[in-house]
Formats: C-alpha cells, sequence, structure tokens
C-alpha cells in the first residue's frame, strides 16, 4: 500500500458500563467527552491543532445529532473543527480510524482524532407501526366529533412501545437476530454449548486478570457522573464465572438446543473510545511517540446469516496482500460478539476445504492459539457498545502489543448485516 505513513499516536477509553435495565449516566456525547478531555490534556499540542474529528456511532438520541461535532465542541477544539460522524453498525469505531488512516495516508490530513461512542442503555422506545398510524390519524383528526371518533379505534397495545435496540439487531433481509446468526455458525462449525461456554469463562478471568494486573490502567480513563459517581473499571466481568453457573443458563434464540445464552453472548454496554492517528510530519512537528504504526485495513461483506465470518475475510486478505502468514501475526483482538461466532472464524481458518474453495489460499490459513487472541478479555467479559467495539480492540492491540514486545497485530470484528472489518499495526520495537 504506497503513500505516507500513519501512526498511532495515543489513546483512551472510558470503562464499559454493563446497561441495567434503564438508561445509563452517560450519553454517547457524554462518554467521548469523559475519556477525551483527558487524553487531550496530556498532549503536546493545542487542541485546535487537529485537522478533524471523526467518530463512530449508531444509536444516535435526539439530542446529539452528529455526535462528532457535539463532542468536538463540549472538547473545545474550536468552532472551526470539521467534525462528522460515521456509522457500519458494529465496525463504527474502526471506520472512524480507517477514514482517518486513509486521509493521513493520501496526504490531505496530518493529525485526526478518530473515536466510537455508544449509550446502549439509551437506545430509544419505538412504536409498533400501527400504533403510528393511529397517531398520525389522530393528529389529521378536525373538530371534536372527528377526534372523538377516531379515539375509538385505540388499542393497550399502542401505549406499549418496542425497544428500538431489539429491531436493530435484527437483519431486515433475513429477518434473523444476531444471536440466531450466530447459532447458524455454530450448526454449521460443529460447535458445542461447552466450548462457548468455557470460551466465555476464559475471557471473565482474562479480563479479570488484566484488571487485578494494572494492564488496563493506562488505557482507561474515569468516568465521573453528574452525582459525582466515580466509574473506574469495566463493570461486567465476572471473575468467579465458572461452567457450572453457565451451564444452567437457557438458550435465547434457539430453544432448548441452542448454543447462545446471555452468558456467552456480548453484553449489552455503555463506553466511548477515541485513538489520536498522525502522519510522520505531524509527529515530527510536536514530538510525539507513537505506540504503534497502521500497515493496512481491509473491508468485506458476505451473507448478512454468517455475519460473523466477516473477520476471515477481511483479515486473511490483508494477510495476503502483505504476504503473511498466520504465523507472523503475533497478537490478535477478535470482537467476541458471541463465543460461538468466535470459535467459527476459528474453525474456518483451520479447515483445509474453507480455506481454499472461499479464500483462494493452498492449504487452511493456520490455527490461531488461545495465547494470541484475545489475551485480556472481550466483548463477552466487558461488553459491547457496537459503535465503539471496532476503536476499543485497535487502541488495546496497540497498547498490548507494546505491553508484550511483539511486532505485528490485526483487530478485527464481525458486523450487522452481513459484513466484517480489520486493521495490522506494526509496533515501533
Amino acid at each position: 500500500m504506497t503513500g505516507r505513513t500513519v501512526y498511532l499516536v495515543d489513546g483512551a477509553r472510558t470503562p464499559f458500563l454493563k446497561a441495567r435495565g434503564g438508561p445509563g449516566p452517560f450519553t454517547p456525547v457524554d462518554l467521548a467527552v469523559q475519556c477525551g478531555r483527558p487524553l487531550l490534556l496530556r498532549q503536546p499540542f493545542m487542541r485546535d491543532a487537529f485537522d478533524l474529528v471523526i467518530l463512530g456511532c449508531v444509536n444516535v438520541i435526539a439530542d446529539e445529532m452528529n455526535p462528532a461535532r457535539v463532542a468536538a465542541l463540549r472538547l473545545g477544539l474550536g468552532e472551526a473543527m470539521v467534525a462528522f460522524t460515521v456509522q457500519i453498525n458494529c465496525g463504527s469505531g474502526m471506520q472512524s480510524i480507517d477514514t482517518a488512516y486513509r486521509y493521513i495516508r493520501d496526504g490531505s490530513h496530518d493529525l485526526i482524532l478518530a473515536g466510537g461512542a455508544e449509550a446502549l442503555s439509551h437506545a430509544p422506545l419505538v412504536l409498533r407501526q400501527d400504533a403510528v398510524e393511529w397517531y398520525a390519524g389522530l393528529a389529521r383528526s378536525k373538530g371534536a366529533l372527528a377526534t372523538a371518533s377516531h379515539m375509538t379505534g385505540i388499542r393497550p397495545d399502542f401505549f406499549k412501545p418496542v425497544i428500538g435496540l431489539e429491531r436493530g439487531l435484527t437483519d431486515p433481509i433475513t429477518d434473523l437476530n444476531m444471536g440466531q446468526t450466530a447459532e447458524v455458525l455454530a450448526h454449521r462449525f460443529n460447535i458445542t454449548r461447552e466450548q462457548a461456554d468455557s470460551y466465555a469463562v476464559e475471557s471473565h478471568h482474562r479480563l479479570a486478570r488484566a484488571q487485578q494486573e494494572g494492564w488496563l490502567d493506562g488505557e482507561i480513563t474515569a468516568a465521573i457522573d453528574r452525582d459525582g459517581k466515580f466509574y473506574d473499571r469495566d463493570d461486567g466481568v465476572r471473575p468467579d464465572s465458572d461452567m457450572a453457573d453457565l451451564a444452567k443458563l437457557d438458550p435465547v434464540f434457539e430453544k432448548p438446543y441452542g448454543k447462545v445464552t446471555a452468558g456467552n453472548a456480548s453484553q449489552i454496554t455503555d463506553g466511548a473510545s477515541w485513538v489520536i492517528l498522525a502522519s510522520e510530519d505531524a509527529v515530527e512537528k510536536h514530538g510525539l511517540s507513537p505506540l504503534a504504526r497502521i500497515v493496512d485495513s481491509e473491508w468485506a461483506a458476505l451473507d448478512p446469516s454468517i455475519m460473523g465470518l466477516g473477520p476471515v475475510l477481511c483479515a486473511t486478505a490483508i494477510t495476503r496482500r502483505q504476504n503473511l502468514s498466520c504465523a507472523d501475526i503475533d497478537l490478535w483482538e477478535l470482537n467476541e460478539a458471541f463465543a460461538a461466532q468466535v470459535l467459527a472464524c476459528l474453525a474456518a481458518w483451520e479447515d483445509d476445504d474453507f480455506s481454499t474453495q472461499l479464500l483462494g489460499l493452498d492449504a487452511a490459513f493456520g490455527r490461531i492459539e488461545r495465547d494470541r487472541l484475545n489475551v485480556d478479555g472481550g466483548a463477552i467479559s466487558l461488553g459491547h457498545p457496537v459503535g465503539t467495539s471496532g476503536n476499543r480492540i485497535v487502541l488495546h492491540l496497540a497498547n498490548a502489543m507494546k505491553r508484550r514486545g511483539v511486532r505485528r497485530g490485526i483487530a478485527t470484528e464481525c458486523i450487522g448485516g452481513g459484513q466484517g472489518g480489520a486493521m495490522l499495526l506494526e509496533a515501533l520495537i
């Protein structure tokens, strides 16, 4: 890939806060501001040095249209700062990085703030279509008699809204929700319930250890709500999670024999993440110390009913373009939408027929050992704020590579609607 070198200079994220039955303490922009302020304060340049702000957000709330611009203004980046919001479902936070990467690589920008923010606990409640039509008819009624006549058609279920998130997680083409697409993959790749539960337990234990060892301290900036409550760590982790407890949970989407449960799926969560991307000129001008170099990125699309295989397509495409093998990638961050989905990706990479017939390889891509994959846990243990996760996994990959002293890493995710995104990083060691 030709063009200028692009560096990931720094980044920060909020703690990921599990949705608990009602709106959480922060909106998407609140979250973006909470992690953005400390990140900007530690930079050696003025805030108006940025050329652009890009933010991924899926569930934009009505009071924060174009949350990138609202966040940029609240962060004090100035009225002249151009800012826009991107949306590609689960890949939105990575799309912000990818867009920034391409702008800098191609020479039009030098310093960009790219992030993702999502408050799934603030997902709107929506009316059923027949209720909408009834209210529209009421608005068109003229005079007391017509209004009274229309009122006779009211039904109790008109007052029972639907959680918008439930509809958003159902693919309109296949009419399958995201959990059902994971069940499809579990069936096709013979992923057992025990394997899915075992993966989930490991995710929780890895995040718990990372918290205990302080490995996330430099990545997470604490958040404080309007009541003064302090949030300094991901609160969905269950350090005592075990197979016996998970085995008690019923399948959610395909009863009674399904593999996906609330325990081995990603959590509904609120959180935000930012990274700073810079050209070599900006690095020299401001005396910056980059974390990593962004080498390449790729997007792929496939049948929405097997959307969970998106990472296999896009990550493999990067390795082929860069003449790399599976063994050349030291660390992987593969967003844990569902344990069965992650395991299906690993199985696909190990399958000779899949790799030769669908990936165009001469043999199986290879085995990704678990000690190279999601080494500090993932969305099953810390949550999946949809517009943020792609940003978080890139940031965490850069930090984990530096901590472990390794050279290359790939961050990748499946994307609702049948897509996938991946990004290759190289450490500066």
